[in-house]
């Protein structure tokens, strides 16, 4: 199947799981990831109706922007300090802030290009140790302290990546954790923190994360087929 069909198969089946969950179909947002893809693969999807693109790697989102039709970019990749500076003026929103020490670095650098920066704050529900993320005790302490001391970060919901499970019904207990933390925080009122995302699922699960709360989904493989890392850009 090409690209486009592809992609509204997805369409097709997140409407579906939006349906069956109370909701409306088109206030989930599909957020096409394109690690290792070649900027030709993007453009295609960009022509298929995808409007947010996401990028793990800050050097990907280098090596690519120039070449890319107009699109929203997100890095949902781990996010290192030193590399903030590089993409700040370029993407719409992080997806994977993790520690008080990065928050910091992305307010310095927004501050540096007049902007506020659109953020989530990634929770590691399971605890995986392969992956990044504060714990669900944490999350609290970081929306404090972001709001408290980072004037050019505005808080924008959560991201939670789940642990695979052959049967993607058993992340649901992770992403029901999560969703149940996006609607406590939600409620704070301030002028820099209106959630509106909970980036949950991908293409192995992305309908039971829908079922659970999910208003985004990250979606590659399903859309462009399994990775190339031979490919260059």
């Amino acid at each position: 199947m090409s690209i486009k069909e592809n992609i509204d198969q997805i369409n097709k089946i997140k409407n579906e799981a939006a349906v069956k969950a109370g909701r409306n179909g088109e206030d989930i947002l599909l957020v096409a990831v394109t690690k290792t893809r070649p900027p030709e693969d993007l453009n295609a999807a960009i022509d298929a109706g995808i409007t947010d693109i996401g990028e793990n790697k800050v050097q990907e989102i280098m090596d690519k922007y120039d070449f890319v039709k107009p699109v929203r970019w997100h890095l949902i990749g781990h996010l290192q300090t030193n590399k903030v500076k590089y993409i700040i003026d370029k993407v719409s929103m992080i997806h994977s802030v993790d520690s008080i020490k990065l928050a910091d670095e992305i307010n310095k650098r927004a501050e540096q290009h007049n902007l506020t920066m659109d953020i989530l704050i990634q929770v590691n529900a399971a605890q995986e140790e392969s992956k990044f993320g504060i714990t669900t005790d944490e999350t609290e302490e970081m929306i404090h302290y972001i709001l408290e001391n980072c004037p050019n970060i505005r808080l924008r919901g959560l991201m939670c990546i789940a642990p695979f499970e052959e049967n993607p019904d058993d992340a649901r207990v992770f992403f029901a954790q999560v969703k149940e933390q996006y609607d406590r925080f939600s409620k704070i009122q301030h002028e820099r923190l209106d959630f509106k995302y909970l980036s949950m699922g991908m293409s192995h699960d992305f309908e039971v994360a829908i079922a659970e709360g999910s208003n985004l989904i990250r979606v590659g493989t399903a859309i462009f087929g399994a990775r190339n890392y031979n490919k260059t850009v």
